[in-house]
């Protein structure tokens, strides 16, 4: 049953946020920007445990600089963040990945001129899970030894995530992941993200405007719409009417 109005507004229809028991993200009112511009204007949501949330909305209105945020590589002007109850606000972004937070950005930024196993062993550092990365895509172990730049960008993006996922996180930030790859390794992609959920309980924040994958993958999604939560609801819930009204320009 999807969830009631809580306001109309400009043609904007907010619905009620969930209330999540110990969520593992936590965002209350937060407010960032660049330059003195705020881009984010109190921004709230959660994501439980296992559990995938898909943010939506045009280009420009927050979603990359919420990742940011949490990451570390941003600071925001207000509000709070925090992990499974404890504050990520004033942490530098190592620390913030020593608690457990793995951020793919778009454009997957991988260590080019490193090999593909020299990129996993420095995200394993910590947890010696380089095997991981292998198995989640087995393609990998027949590249080992090349450089990550001579990779497709298919296999770039499979190297980014397995990168993330050796590091055995609590939450993974995904920023476009299917940004200028192959329907095949999207829909790869896609399964790995949501089995993970699954088996190890993985909170997943994900950024997409490939809207069919992201309905497809997330159990929730949060619109966000001129750097507030403009609505959340549960993806299977989500029409074209909603859609239209928080995607076209």
């Amino acid at each position: 049953m999807p969830p009631a109005p809580l306001r109309k507004s400009a043609g904007t229809r907010v619905f009620v946020r969930p209330i999540l028991e110990s969520p593992v993200l936590e965002i209350q009112e937060l407010h960032a920007g660049y330059g003195g511009g705020e881009v984010l204007r109190g921004l709230s949501l959660g994501v439980g445990r296992g559990e995938i949330v898909a943010l939506l909305g045009r280009n420009g209105m927050g979603k990359t600089t919420l990742l940011r945020c949490i990451m570390g590589l941003l600071p925001h002007t207000a509000g709070s963040i925090r992990l499974e109850g404890q504050a990520l606000s004033g942490l530098d972004c190592f620390e913030i990945a020593r608690r457990g937070v793995a951020y793919v950005p778009q454009g997957r930024e991988i260590f080019g001129q490193l090999t593909v196993e020299e990129n996993l062993r420095l995200a394993a550092l910590r947890s010696g899970a380089i095997e991981t990365g292998y198995e989640l895509f087995p393609g990998l172990r027949s590249r080992a030894r090349d450089p990550g730049g001579s990779l497709s960008g298919g296999q770039q993006q499979q190297l980014a995530i397995a990168r993330a996922m050796v590091a055995k996180p609590r939450l993974l930030l995904l920023d476009e992941p299917s940004e200028g790859i192959q329907p095949s390794v999207v829909n790869e992609i896609a399964d790995i993200v949501t089995r993970s959920a699954r088996s190890v309980s993985l909170s997943v924040l994900l950024v997409e405007q490939n809207t069919d994958l992201a309905l497809r993958v997330a159990d929730r999604t949060v619109f966000v719409d001129h750097g507030v939560d403009a609505a959340s609801i549960a993806s299977s819930a989500v029409t074209r009417e909603i859609l239209a009204s928080y995607m076209e320009l």
